[in-house]
């Protein structure tokens, strides 16, 4: 179970009193993973992510097939199979990827809103999921009901493909540097390492 630590000042403490004190000016703290735990989340949330990106591609693959064959079957059977993704991995392969990327985030020393790459890939994979969910999914019902599909249905997972290639870029990349919060927690982190190093050591 992650646990959600809320801080209510950090004013007037020059350093942490405990070995899980966060960062100086933290407001939400999630204890950090644990290495075995850290490892096996971000196995899940690529194995999680990639699966996304394919079933992307593969509705992507059978939009373009029904919207294009002049064989009424065919687009059936299209539409068909797109219903059967739709229902069975669309919601939970898009909440596992946002859930599993957030607890990584909060997890780890990365955080959420501290580097311009987290922060712009948690926004770009809320949006699409959101989008995916209540959005795209009924599309796909809708388009299996009347056996056929039209323009959307072709649009959508083109724009959800190009998105996903983008946050693995971004994913393997890391560019951009930290957020002015980022900047901010660093300064202050900084600041409070020296305070410590300064401050004299107390006997009994």
């Amino acid at each position: 179970m992650w646990a959600l630590y809320a801080e209510a000042s950090t004013r007037g403490y020059s350093r942490c009193q405990t070995p899980d004190c966060p960062i100086p000016g933290t407001v939400f703290h999630v204890k950090p993973l644990k290495r075995s735990a850290r490892r096996s989340l971000l196995v899940a949330h690529v194995s999680v992510s990639v699966s996304w990106l394919g079933l992307t591609v593969g509705l992507l693959t059978l939009g373009i097939t029904a919207f294009l064959t002049g064989d009424p079957t065919t687009a059936q059977a299209a539409t068909r199979a797109m219903k059967i993704f739709g229902d069975w991995l669309v919601i939970p392969v898009a909440l596992l990827s946002l859930l599993s990327g957030l607890v990584l985030a909060l997890g780890t020393p990365w955080g959420l809103a501290r580097h311009r790459w987290v922060w712009t890939k948690f926004w770009l994979t809320l949006i699409t999921a959101a989008l995916s969910i209540f959005s795209l999914r009924p599309g796909i019902n809708e388009a299996a009901t009347r056996g056929a599909v039209d323009i959307n249905l072709v649009v959508a997972p083109s724009v959800a493909t190009a998105t996903y290639l983008f946050i693995t870029a971004v994913s393997v990349l890391k560019p951009w540097g930290l957020t002015r919060r980022g900047r901010r927690l660093r300064i202050l982190a900084g600041a409070g390492k020296g305070v410590d190093e300064r401050s004299p050591h107390r006997t009994a």
